[in-house]
């Protein structure tokens, strides 16, 4: 680029920073700068566009287009040219702005006088809030230099309207992250909690976005992609020659970090008058906007690595580690973008709700949150982008809802909501002692899910008895590598010790779909729910089932044990891992441990086609445990990820509770004990559904068999049947209508 067009890139930020450090309010500034601007680039109009709400677009300062029009013209987004830069977040550089697409003509404003048209999204790291526009009475289309120099304006204005450079009582702007917010996520784990915002990763907060001298910002930036560059060849170095993957991501960082032509990019925009800081975030903006579009995974990890480069960079740049000193608020309720799990059981319980912009409702996230009992909310997208540190938050679980700086009306109801849920806990702990028995007779057995040793203590004060489903695989999602043998007897020996007799179903590793390994190479399927998950890795990939099924049995030592395999499909899967467990009990009796003093091996029935399975299936099994979440999302054929169709199917369904009920029956055929375990367990209605469909055993979280217990305690289940099957002869798809009224009509308050 030419030297002269650097020279005067320079004078404008240097202008524009003068500008803004002038003593003058919002309306003002925005007032010179549209002058400067449009003095600059030689146009007759220079105009900002900013959004008053998410679909809003305001006129909030013009040179050239009348003055009246300003703070009374508005948009929305995908409305005319200035709309649609707004909602593609690509700029439109047109010689005649009238014969171009979307063109909407504004006679409030003026603008007929003018042909020519150069628009930019204003955008901080890939968040747009607002558009700049430039216009000449000449047809002519601006020339890539005047639009670089265009964007290099865009992105200053962009960290100034960050910093609340523009508030004032004329702009009628007021500070970003003031205003209560509203994000509709989905539900991760249930439950609902009141706090502050802890965020896992502050965002770099660029206060220097101009610089005076290129040369000593250019050298910055040297020095500062050198210490980055030796940083991950230290990562790389220490990495093992069998993590592979993490070899892999490593490498594309030093790819980016080596790369001619990021560098090249960084150091023109210093050359244009920005900051070092300022040039590596506009290139983190550019690729964030580039991710937002690119449809293929590959593509869109390895942008994904280039904006974690580039956050590593800009804490290099400003000094603002992670460690950035913000001391944990009372209350915490973590925000992150996505987090793995190791860096969230670092937190450790302190937590009182979680909430990411990524993340599925099986994700390790979800399990430790589970084990926790606190509130999760995934989905949530651009919460890290508007939260603050220590910002009012309100996580509703059970909704997928969370409350941003809330209102105060927001805040009382919802700590009404809270108190009510506390004062039906308190009312549930008189029941710990008392078998759940319903009116006609009949005994449900309440068991817990847990996966951590954190979890075990609730397994009395919830008056479970029993764990019925112990998840193994978080012991192997916080590692780099796989855990040894000795670790995981010690572990599952301790899991024992804590249960005090009470049996522990331990479920065999439940890797894939959403639950990926850190040393584990990403399979890429393209639909990996119903890819290579569970007990096909385990088959697949014997070594490492041995290796848990040796540490299970010398964890047993003399114990009685019991086994479960995972996302069984067919009876030869469940015949090929029984035979491998039968084998690892004889080499571990040669090689001298005290067995099992009892083994029962099950499965979890989590596909429809393991019901259909020969009758010897149901003879050998010692016990069927029904995964309902994998099952319901399965059987309705819809994405319990997806949040177009997983809110299109219900659990009270009648053709589902109808095949519960032949699963049960199929089951009773034989003596095979059946259990019912997931998130429906643990719902009240839910839950006396299942049981009136012949489940006499259910399984869920510590916190939900209190309300459970409560409810079956009072209830005829007979009746209950009795209910759906009617419902169902009158017609009804679903029958929780019917059974909700009559529930009500017994007295209970849902």
């Amino acid at each position: 680029m030419p030297n002269n067009m650097e020279s005067e890139s320079r004078k404008l930020l240097g202008r524009l920073r003068d500008t803004l450090a002038e003593d003058s309010a919002g309306q003002e500034r925005l007032d010179r700068i549209t002058s400067l601007i449009a003095d600059s680039m030689q146009t007759e109009v220079c105009s900002i566009y900013l959004f008053r709400d998410s679909d809003t677009l305001e006129l909030c300062a013009t040179e050239g287009l009348k003055a009246e029009a300003v703070h009374q013209t508005r948009l929305r987004i995908g409305e005319g040219l200035v709309g649609r830069v707004a909602r593609t977040r690509s700029m439109v550089n047109a010689a005649d702005a009238p014969s171009e697409r979307g063109f909407r003509y504004m006679p409030e404003t003026g603008e007929e006088l003018f042909s020519s048209f150069l628009g930019l999204p204003i955008q901080r790291l890939g968040e747009t809030l607002g558009v700049l526009v430039v216009q000449s009475k000449d047809a002519r289309a601006f020339t890539d230099d005047e639009v670089y120099a265009l964007e290099v304006v865009a992105m200053v204005l962009a960290e100034m309207t960050e910093l609340g450079a523009f508030v004032s009582d004329e702009s009628g702007m007021t500070a970003l992250h003031q205003h209560p917010v509203l994000f509709r996520g989905a539900t991760g784990q249930e439950g609902v909690a009141e706090g502050n915002v802890f965020l896992h990763e502050p965002r770099v907060v660029v206060t220097n976005p101009v610089a005076d001298d290129p040369d000593a910002e250019t050298e910055r930036l040297r020095k500062a992609v050198d210490q980055l560059r030796l940083s991950v060849d230290s990562m790389l170095a220490k990495v093992e020659p069998s993590e592979k993957d993490q070899r892999e991501v490593l490498e594309a960082y030093r790819m980016f970090a080596n790369s001619r032509g990021w560098m090249r990019r960084m150091e023109e925009d210093i050359g244009r008058g920005l900051s070092a800081e300022a040039a590596v975030e506009k290139e983190q903006g550019a690729a964030r906007t580039r991710l937002a579009q690119v449809p293929d995974p590959y593509m869109r990890e390895r942008l994904h690595d280039l904006d974690d480069l580039s956050n590593r960079l800009l804490r290099i740049l400003t000094g603002q580690g992670h460690e950035t000193g913000a001391e944990m608020p009372e209350n915490p309720i973590l925000v992150a973008r996505n987090i793995g799990p190791g860096e969230l059981l670092e937190y450790g319980k302190t937590l009182k709700g979680i909430v990411l912009e990524q993340g599925s409702v099986g994700s390790h996230a979800a399990v430790v949150a589970r084990a926790w009992a606190i509130p999760l909310v995934i989905h949530a997208e651009g919460i890290t982008t508007e939260a603050l540190n220590g910002n009012a938050i309100l996580v509703d679980g059970d909704q997928g809802i969370v409350h941003l700086r809330p209102e105060d009306t927001v805040a009382t109801a919802f700590r009404d909501k809270i108190a009510m849920q506390a004062e039906a806990q308190q009312r549930y702990a008189g029941l710990v002692g008392l078998p759940a028995e319903t009116l006609c007779g009949k005994h449900i057995s309440m068991h817990m899910n847990a996966g951590l040793m954190a979890d075990l203590p609730s397994l009395a004060s919830s008056g479970a008895e029993g764990v019925g489903l112990f998840r193994t695989e978080l012991q192997f999602l916080i590692r780099n590598k796989v855990p040894r043998r000795g670790e995981l007897a010690t572990l599952y020996a301790r899991v024992m010790d804590a249960a005090r007799g009470k049996r522990v179903v331990f479920r065999t590793l439940d890797i894939g779909s959403d639950k990926v390994l850190p040393y584990m190479k990403p399979q890429d399927e393209p639909n990996p729910a119903m890819g290579w998950r569970a007990i096909r890795v385990g088959l697949d990939k014997p070594g490492v089932m041995r290796m848990q099924l040796q540490a299970l049995t010398r964890a047993a030592a003399g114990r009685p044990l019991t086994i479960m395999f995972p996302f069984v499909a067919q009876f030869d899967e469940f015949r090929e891992a029984r035979a491998l467990l039968d084998d690892v009990l004889i080499s571990e009796r040669k090689l001298g441990y005290v067995p099992p003093s009892s083994i029962e091996v099950g499965a979890m029935l989590e596909t429809p086609s393991l019901a259909f399975a020969p009758d010897l299936f149901f003879e050998q099994t010692d016990f069927i445990s029904i995964g309902g979440n994998d099952l319901k999302q399965f059987f309705f054929a819809a994405d319990r990820e997806n949040e177009r169709v997983r809110r299109r199917y219900d659990t009270l369904n009648y053709s589902f509770l109808n095949f519960i009920r032949q699963i049960v029956e199929r089951c009773n055929q034989f003596d095979t004990p059946v259990s019912f375990c997931g998130e429906d367990a643990g719902r009240p209605i839910e839950a006396a559904a299942l049981a009136a469909m012949g489940v006499r055993t259910l399984s869920m979280r510590p916190a939900s068999i209190g309300p459970v217990k409560a409810m079956l305690r009072r209830l005829d289940l007979d009746e209950v049947a009795q209910v759906i099957d009617q419902a169902a002869a009158d017609g009804a798809q679903s029958v929780r209508e019917d059974l909700t009224a009559y529930l009500v009509k017994q007295g209970f308050m849902l």
